[in-house]
């Protein structure tokens, strides 16, 4: 017997598991944050100034911040510099530029042998970073595509080799953006790179790496869903699972890989993308409450339409849209929270699985709605994208979709396994019954048929026998002696009865004993010796009681012509094989006789061979005479095997 969790120990399980997770990870985290803490020196003041430019440049190789303007201004770091959301959303196609100047002091640096490194939790713009330590260009980060993505992406500049380099006094950095940018930057660290390397590490790895691994699983398992829809055409659950991975996966693309696609273009995408995720989810949620919703369907249908076709590069309705993305995302945040609040509403006495959606997709908004704050400056610079986390709340979800139909599934399979189980035994139980019905019955008819036989066998044999005896004792013409010898035949014939209901084993030789047995006291007073010749046979699986009375009746029948015919001295019987049969020859050396002469002369001799051949047909055996002046000879052949139906 299998053992199965009950549903509520493996819930424990899973919390207790992921809390051991949770643990792992802070103690982790820890480990890497104070592992030589003392050595690192935390930036979160600097100097910052902003100019104007025509358009972005390249970066020079070297840039004193004496040389600059001295407008500087003192800051505390994390930067969030002024939200433009409005204008972003009114902004023309100018290409005017700006250049934020950030300038660090790190004169207070504690001595370290190793090379240096710059380590930041998150700098964010839309144009080139340039990084000097001491007036030289150590760094430089250029807009590439639409795998750009500084938001996540964390800071790690190389600042020496450390080999006997000095270390800098002075950090200037050099963001350039457009007007309607949102820039900002996290407090800075510099210090060792070992020191370093494990905070840089696990940002990276919570921000980008872990968000793709999940991302992929989700996209593998949709894949699976894909090919389950492909063999169940009608559940359509699968393939909206699918889409619904595919979209995902496609939403936060740009963040892992880079892909041949024009920015425009991988704008519209990841902007729409968005929608479709909102729209795929809403039809699930009505797929699980069963209620068409036909409003909420309308114009969640004709949203999405209508923002795929504004945003679309080539028809001018939106001329820029990275600049209209957050009002974009503003208007993709209210849609999935009517959804989500509507499709709650409607599955939440309908459908346990429509709740556990609605309550899944209420958190992705809430993560978006964190990256969206964070994306426009409203929270600190230094907080985590959650949204990026959005396809593991999703893969959860319907993770758990599928494994509770996965479950149900197999239960369904086990209660049918179990109700055909029970269908199965009481039908063997029937079969059983009726077997043992039949059996009975075959062998009330097996006793039926052998009392039939032996009531022909006496009546035809031994009774006939007896009747003419009682004849001729009336009549009176009978001497004593030939009474006598018709009561010997009668008693031979009803031991020749008992002997066939002995069982031979489908033993030939064993039968041919018996009568032998039986043969040998009359043979001994009349001065006539029996021969013996027989060599082992095979066994015949047809010799059943009928079959040895009839074997038995030939035989006796043989020896009784030679006893009373023939004269003879000497009786030799013999067996062999002969051909797809067995052969019992009896011969004598006595007076011959025509064979055919005596067959077809309806005398008593005649009505012995007759028969002799009757009982031999209905055993499917052969008979045949070779009688000489000299003696005859009697051959019986017996097939090895003989039809079922053969009597």
């Amino acid at each position: 017997m299998t053992y199965r969790p009950a549903p509520f120990f493996a819930n424990v399980v899973l919390v207790v598991s992921m809390a051991l997770l949770g643990v792992i990870g802070v103690l982790l985290a820890g480990t890497v944050g104070s592992q030589q803490s003392h050595a690192l020196l935390h930036l979160t003041r600097a100097d910052w100034q902003v100019d104007d430019a025509p358009g972005f440049s390249n970066p020079a190789p070297l840039q004193d911040s004496s040389a600059l303007p001295n407008t500087w201004k003192q800051l505390e770091l994390p930067l969030a510099l002024p939200i433009a959301l409005l204008r972003q959303a009114e902004a023309t196609s100018t290409r005017t530029t700006r250049t934020t100047w950030i300038r660090l002091s790190v004169r207070g640096l504690p001595p370290n042998p190793g090379p240096l490194a710059l380590y930041g939790i998150r700098i964010k713009t839309d144009g080139t970073i340039a990084v000097y330590a001491d007036g030289h260009l150590v760094h430089r980060a250029q807009q590439s595509g639409p795998l750009w993505n500084s938001t996540r992406t964390p800071l790690w500049v190389q600042l020496d080799d450390g080999a006997g380099s000095k270390p800098p006094s002075e950090i200037l950095l050099r963001l350039e953006h457009t007007r309607g940018a949102q820039v900002a930057l996290s407090s800075l660290w510099i210090g060792p790179i070992d020191a370093l390397r494990g905070r840089y590490g696990m940002r990276q790895w919570l921000q980008q790496e872990l968000p793709a691994l999940l991302s992929a699983a989700f996209m593998a398992v949709g894949v699976f869903a894909l090919f389950v829809w492909f063999r169940r055409r009608d559940e359509t659950g699968y393939l909206l699972f699918f889409n619904l991975s595919a979209t995902s996966f496609m939403r936060g693309l740009h963040f892992y890989v880079s892909l041949p696609i024009a920015n425009d273009w991988f704008a519209w995408l990841t902007v729409n993308s968005l929608f479709w995720l909102v729209m795929i989810v809403h039809f699930f949620l009505r797929q699980l409450h069963g209620r068409q919703l036909k409003g909420l369907t309308c114009g969640v249908v004709v949203t999405t339409t209508a923002i795929g076709i504004a945003t679309m590069p080539g028809l001018s309705i939106v001329q820029n849209t990275p600049r209209v993305t957050p009002l974009i995302y503003a208007v993709a945040a209210l849609l999935g929270a009517a959804v989500c609040l509507v499709g709650g509403v409607s599955a939440w006495r309908r459908s346990n699985e429509g709740r556990l959606v609605a309550v899944g997709i209420g958190i992705c908004v809430l993560l978006g709605l964190t990256d969206w704050l964070l994306q426009n400056n409203f929270i600190s610079p230094e907080g985590w994208y959650m949204g990026a986390y959005t396809n593991a709340v999703t893969f959860s979800v319907f993770g758990v979709l599928m494994y509770r139909r996965y479950m149900h599934a197999i239960g369904e399979v086990e209660q049918l396994n179990a109700s055909l189980a029970q269908r199965l035994q009481k039908r063997e139980a029937e079969l059983e019954l009726s077997h043992q019905r039949l059996r009975e019955v075959e062998r009330l008819q097996t006793i039926s048929d052998e009392r039939q036989r032996l009531m022909q066998d006496m009546h035809d044999g031994l009774g006939s026998s007896l009747i003419s005896a009682i004849r001729s004792v009336e009549s009176g013409g009978m001497s004593d002696d030939k009474v006598s010898q018709i009561l010997k035949s009668c008693l031979d014939d009803l031991r020749l009865a008992l002997d066939s209901l002995e069982p031979v084993e489908a033993d030939l030789l064993l039968l041919l004993a018996t009568l032998r047995y039986r043969l040998e006291p009359r043979l001994e007073g009349t001065g006539v010796s029996l021969r013996w010749e027989v060599q082992e046979l095979p066994a015949l699986g047809w010799l059943d009681p009928s079959s040895a009375l009839h074997i038995l009746r030939i035989v006796q029948e043989s020896i009784s012509n030679i006893l009373r015919h023939t004269r003879a001295t000497e009786i030799r019987v013999g067996t062999s094989l002969e051909g797809a049969g067995v052969q019992v020859t009896i011969e004598d050396n006595g007076q011959g006789f025509d064979v055919q002469k005596v067959m077809a002369n309806p005398s008593a001799s005649g009505r012995g061979l007759q028969n002799q051949r009757r009982r031999a047909q209905a055993i499917k055996a052969v008979v045949r005479w070779e009688s000489k002046p000299t003696g005859t000879r009697f051959v019986l052949w017996l097939p090895l095997q003989r039809e079922p139906h053969a009597a």
